[in-house]
């Protein structure tokens, strides 16, 4: 991305705070982006935890990403709700539109993982325009902020782990995110598969059995047949889940690095899905392979 380029902000899944999206917003043009923000996204629909009706969170989505004039699309917060929209986007309509950033996290992983079924482009994990650790009173939080920047406008930053659960190096295409996300996404049009590929996990507010659940429902519907290496991010409020995460996916016999800080909690750095990456142990990092924003292929 450039100076000068739009960025529309969406809310594709819970409603965010107005403040904060304002907050938000300010912080984006400070860095010399137009900002545009779609229609409905400070809807809130009946139920509470959307912002606004299904169909109406889906146009703003497709709207944006059908603009001829927006560079990238920023989904403003988590929670829940995008994944109810994949069965109304049209896809056609959107590989039509051709390549741009789509930007989230979290509950956005149903989006990151549909996306690169449908219109095979790489989307960036990162923090989202209305989330505490972008739009705190006291400004955003230093790394991450650097790290999204990076990421946009320039080369984006090895991430560091800060442990090792099965040694080795492991190059592929990064893919994944949030497990609770991916688990729910076994047995649909959109079910995950890392073939090939290096698998980025991280979750929060789960305690360890219930990643060992989610972890064997992906293990059992095969997402990780043919697996090069797996990175695993933040794990807020998660207890200790290393022995679990040690236990269901060591057997796998690949490169595990961990403790990236990439995910929830603070800071978020941001990673490519879609391009191509390199887990080195030796070095207790994840990088990525085309900092010159070349995609893989």
């Amino acid at each position: 991305m450039r100076q000068g380029d739009t960025v529309a902000i969406v809310a594709p899944s819970g409603p965010p705070s107005a403040v904060l999206l304002e907050r938000g917003v300010q912080l984006l043009t400070g860095v010399g982006l137009k900002v545009v923000v779609g229609a409905h996204v400070l809807d809130r629909q009946e139920l509470g935890y959307l912002a606004g009706d299904d169909a109406a969170r889906a146009a703003d989505l497709q709207a944006a990403w059908c603009d001829p004039a927006v560079a990238a699309v920023f989904c403003c917060r988590g929670g829940y709700g995008a994944g109810r929209l994949l069965d109304l986007l049209d896809w056609n309509a959107m590989r039509a539109a051709g390549p741009k950033v789509l930007l989230g996290s979290s509950d956005i992983t149903a989006l990151h993982n549909a996306f690169a079924i449908e219109l095979g482009v790489p989307t960036l994990h990162g923090p989202m325009a209305a989330c505490d650790v972008m739009a705190n009173e006291a400004g955003p939080e230093p790394r991450t902020w650097e790290s999204l920047q990076a990421a946009l406008f320039g080369t984006p930053q090895p991430v560091p782990g800060d442990r090792v659960l099965s040694p080795g190096r492991a190059e592929g295409v990064l893919a994944g995110g949030n497990l609770s996300l991916l688990a729910s996404m076994c047995g649909t049009r959109w079910q995950p598969s890392f073939a090939g590929k290096i698998a980025f996990l991280e979750d929060i507010g789960e305690e360890p059995y219930r990643i060992d659940r989610m972890l064997t429902q992906l293990l059992q519907a095969a997402a990780f047949d043919g697996v090069r290496g797996i990175a695993l991010g933040s794990w807020e409020d998660c207890g200790d889940p290393y022995p679990v995460l040690r236990d269901r996916l060591g057997p796998l016999g690949v490169p595990i690095l961990a403790g990236l800080p990439v995910g929830h909690g603070s800071p978020q750095m941001s990673l490519w899905l879609g391009r191509l990456g390199v887990i080195d142990t030796e070095s207790c990092s994840l990088a990525d392979c085309f900092g010159d924003g070349e995609q893989a292929r």
